[in-house]
């Protein structure tokens, strides 16, 4: 009981502090699709589930986020990755499509970065494996999307993966930087409070 409330204050305080930050729009010369995703392996300490996170671009522009627990218990990290790999892939695919419909279609494969080496292995290699056979239909959708060329999953080292934002606890400094990083800041000062 006592850890949580500590949590929930701990939510207060950042809630309260940052109550003035938007999600700031820019003119963007790109309208390519780039999708960043984290995974943590067995992350929640009583039932062992793990958390994915991602988030999707459109030019310069944040356009699409999640950070959700996963529905099932991932035997490896790989597993839990890939399932995060597979959910980004379905957003974004559903963008193309959504693009498509309003007539700006994308000429440009969508690439998704993603911080786990096996799992973007996985993304490509033809070879089913026995020891995946329980991903195999999150596998079999992301290589789907991958040959016909509208996503390309891709490695991003670490220290570069700023989806972390959405499935670990950072350092301030390292939260603050990747926050600022998806374009959530205080308004610039000439338009603070101006409607």
């Amino acid at each position: 009981r006592e850890p949580h409330f500590a949590a929930l204050k701990r939510i207060l305080r950042y809630v309260w502090g940052t109550v003035d930050f938007d999600l700031q729009l820019y003119a963007s010369s790109t309208t390519s699709l780039v999708g960043y995703t984290d995974g943590d392996w067995a992350g929640c300490p009583s039932t062992r589930r793990s958390t994915s996170g991602y988030y999707v671009f459109l030019g310069d522009n944040l356009l699409s986020w999640s950070s959700k627990r996963q529905h099932t218990i991932s035997r490896s990290s790989a597993e839990a990755e890939y399932h995060g790999v597979a959910n980004v892939v379905a957003k974004t695919a559903w963008l193309r499509n959504l693009l498509h419909e309003l007539h700006s279609p994308l000429s440009t494969s969508t690439l998704v970065y993603c911080d786990n080496v096996s799992a973007v292995y996985l993304s490509a290699n033809p070879v089913q494996h026995q020891r995946t056979k329980h991903i195999e239909i999150d596998i079999h959708f992301v290589r789907d999307m991958v040959q016909t060329g509208h996503i390309r999953v891709l490695h991003v080292p670490s220290r570069y993966q700023y989806a972390d934002i959405f499935t670990k606890g950072l350092p301030t400094a390292l939260f603050e930087d990747f926050r600022s990083s998806l374009s959530v800041r205080l308004p610039p000062a000439q338009t603070a409070g101006a409607y």
